[in-house]
């Protein structure tokens, strides 16, 4: 037993105590910091999980990866995606869903979502037929609320990947910044791509301070030059192989930007590559140069 003197003194050292502690928590040296959660979007190596939907995978996790991002089941239902994910010892935070997904299959997505495991859902494209209508960003953007607040019911939250077309004006505004604007950030968050934010001309630093906490997820991937791109969207750079390459042998400064992290708010560090040449050397290969970055 303890007189009430000696508790409310015990107390309120064990109070100023928790609040230093606080205080001071993100005061990692110089050099210590490094990434935390580095995931794979399961697109880059897309031929080998149509081949082999189980054995890359493991191939997956053998490399170090713990997080992948879906982009398609191939034929493989919810459970029994969970359940191979489950057998390699990885999770899934999210996955990508085509635009069409976001109308009448949109509950058995967030369904199948929920099976799996993941916490968010990335639209990661909008078709051009769509952005050349005239008011074709406003529906992006109302499409988008949409599916935010149904998905938002089940636990699971609603983003948008970006490629470089976002960051081309659009009668004099840049249609990255109508979604930002136009879209309810609690709704509706974003996967930025780092590597097309970059193709795109824009520095991701000025959406982080002008968008704090706004991208929980991004994707991590670099480019040896920067090309000539067009409004059209057509993905010609992405897939020639000319210029894309594996992170870290690029011109991206990533210790630049995951500076930033806190307040962008990033949570998950997702490795791509559209199309690399030898896939599970690519990703080996930035897997390595995230897991030893340090700033």
């Amino acid at each position: 037993m303890i007189d009430r003197r000696t508790f409310l003194g015990s107390a309120a050292t064990l109070t100023a105590a928790t609040l230093l502690s606080r205080r001071f928590a993100w005061a990692v040296p110089d050099g210590e910091h490094k990434l935390g959660n580095i995931g794979v979007q399961l697109y880059t190596v897309r031929k080998e999980m149509k081949h082999d939907f189980e054995g890359t995978l493991a191939e997956v996790a053998a490399i170090g990866y713990r997080e992948v991002e879906f982009a398609g089941y191939f034929k493989h239902s919810p459970q029994e995606v969970r359940a191979a994910i489950d057998r390699h010892a990885l999770v899934s935070p999210a996955c990508h869903v085509s635009w069409d997904v976001l109308g009448d299959q949109w509950p058995a997505q967030i369904e199948s979502a929920k099976v799996i495991g993941q916490s968010y859902i990335v639209c990661p494209w909008i078709p051009e037929k769509i952005r050349k209508q005239p008011d074709g960003w406003k529906l992006a953007a109302e499409t988008f609320n949409r599916a935010g607040e149904a998905s938002s019911k089940a636990g699971i939250q609603f983003a948008y990947h970006n490629h470089w077309f976002e960051f081309l004006p659009v009668n004099g505004k840049l249609p990255y910044d109508f979604l930002l604007e136009t879209c309810d950030p609690n709704l509706v968050k974003m996967e930025l791509d780092l590597c097309w934010i970059t193709v795109g001309g824009a520095d991701p630093l000025k959406y982080f301070d002008r968008y704090p906490g706004r991208f929980p997820l991004v994707h991590v991937k670099d480019v040896k030059a920067l090309p000539k791109v067009s409004a059209s969207g057509k993905q010609n750079f992405g897939d020639s192989m000319k210029d894309m390459t594996e992170v870290g042998s690029g011109i991206i400064d990533w210790k630049r930007i995951f500076a930033q992290s806190d307040k962008a708010g990033i949570q998950h560090y997702i490795v791509e590559h559209d199309k690399p040449k030898a896939p599970f050397d690519s990703i080996k290969t930035s897997y390595e140069y995230l897991r030893q970055l340090r700033w």
